[in-house]
């Protein structure tokens, strides 16, 4: 068994630059990563989530409105340190985290989506990240329809053989 890098040496890539066409209709006047839940940012929840595993150092990596996710995280005090990574014009998952490239001191680094959850335990897939000697790892669920999802098929060791895009990229799911 490899020993676990304390995830506080870990950084913590948040993407929080997309448009959220799907989601204007409701939020319209905040990125749709800053959209309330309780009074509260979803952003905000899944900064805590990620800390409460160890996690300190985060990256956001801000594009739309995201004048607002600075403002907001510039003013708030805590024991977590927040960078951004400022995008001029939309440049995707990919183009995001290598726009971030020169902020990310850590390797590997823990990269996530702005707008998702998944309530992982993400000790133990930083553990199956460095036992399986993975250049990246990827976390999975099943989807009823992959339409809006995309779709991954996976070897007999669990490697991934294909990755098929989300083929509804406008599709209003309200």
């Amino acid at each position: 068994m490899i020993d676990l890098i304390d995830p506080k040496y870990i950084d913590a890539v948040i993407l929080c630059g997309g448009l959220g066409e799907r989601l204007r209709d409701v939020v319209s006047n905040r990125p749709k990563a800053m959209a309330e839940i309780n009074r509260r940012p979803f952003l905000d929840i899944l900064i805590n989530y990620v800390a409460d595993f160890g996690f300190r150092r985060f990256i956001l990596c801000i594009g739309y409105m995201g004048d607002f996710i600075k403002q907001y995280y510039q003013q708030k005090k805590g024991s977590l340190k927040i960078i951004f990574s400022e995008e001029k014009e939309p440049l995707g998952t990919a183009g995001a985290i290598k726009n971030a490239e020169s902020l990310i001191k850590s390797s590997p680094f823990l990269a996530l989506n702005g707008d998702s959850f998944c309530q992982i335990d993400l000790r133990k897939f930083l553990q199956f990240h460095l036992e399986k000697k993975a250049l990246a790892s990827i976390v999975l669920t099943k989807a009823i329809d992959s339409g809006d999802y995309g779709n991954v098929a996976l070897g007999e060791s669990g490697q991934i053989i294909t990755f098929d895009e989300k083929t509804n990229k406008h599709k209003n799911s309200f």
